[in-house]
């Protein structure tokens, strides 16, 4: 099992590589909007945790929630007005799909995209360079799921990240077992290594979400490594 908190820092690791011209100027504000966009999730402390079934709920599976969203609102306001827009700009990314079908999610929208025009004003951004510095943490966010998800595909085949901040679509290429390329290349340095912790669980059912919270806490730690390089390694010749 892997966490909400962990895949964030993931995503932070992948944004600090981003090559230094097209960085924003508040560098340091938008790797931790990176690192912690849901830092409200808390798995182990009062969320719910399973599905009907009893297996683990995967983040992914959860709707609109207005308590979580108004606390992760207040949250990130708490630390500034740069990461409480950038947070801001995230759910409403994720959950303008739902405003038409929950009224709650609509009005939660209505007013975050108010305090958005607020908090541009007050920093003295435009809106275009807001969705800018967004586009690189949306696209952040996007590549470190696809590690999470283990979605990379076989035979160097390319897999579709997301739009970055240069309006250009990136992809996902696997080289080998422990190593993988972006294409076209957006990083600083030619090579360089990410991680992140997940927890092996192999129970698959639970009687209940304090279960499944101990089972966790107990669940052996794995650190999973990749080594993220600029040029595919081309394929040694065999010898005749």
């Amino acid at each position: 099992m892997l966490t909400q908190r962990a895949h964030g820092v993931l995503a932070a690791q992948l944004g600090f590589h981003w090559r230094v011209k097209d960085r924003p100027q508040r560098w340091v504000e938008t790797l931790l909007a990176i690192a912690e966009h849901d830092d409200a999730e808390m798995e182990l402390e009062g969320e719910a945790l399973l599905t009907p079934a009893g297996g683990p709920l995967n983040f992914d599976m959860k709707v609109f929630d207005p308590v979580h969203c108004t606390r992760l609102a207040q949250f990130t306001q708490t630390k500034s007005r740069y990461i409480a827009l950038l947070t801001s700009l995230h759910m409403d990314f994720l959950y303008k799909k739902d405003e038409e079908q929950i009224p709650e999610a609509k009005a939660f929208l209505k007013e975050q995209r108010a305090l958005q025009e607020q908090w541009r004003k007050e920093l003295g951004l435009s809106k275009e360079e807001a969705l800018r510095i967004y586009d690189l943490m949306e696209w952040c966010d996007a590549c470190s799921l696809l590690f999470c998800q283990r979605s990379l595909q076989p035979e160097k085949r390319k897999l579709e990240i997301s739009t970055g901040p240069d309006k250009k679509m990136y992809s996902l290429v696997q080289v080998d077992e422990e190593t993988v390329t972006v294409e076209p290349w957006p990083f600083e340095e030619k090579s360089f290594t990410v991680q992140f912790e997940s927890r092996l669980i192999k129970q698959i059912q639970f009687a209940s979400d304090d279960d499944f919270r101990q089972q966790f806490l107990q669940a052996p730690v794995r650190e999973t490594v990749w080594q993220v390089v600029k040029q595919r390694v081309a394929a040694k010749k065999k010898k005749v």
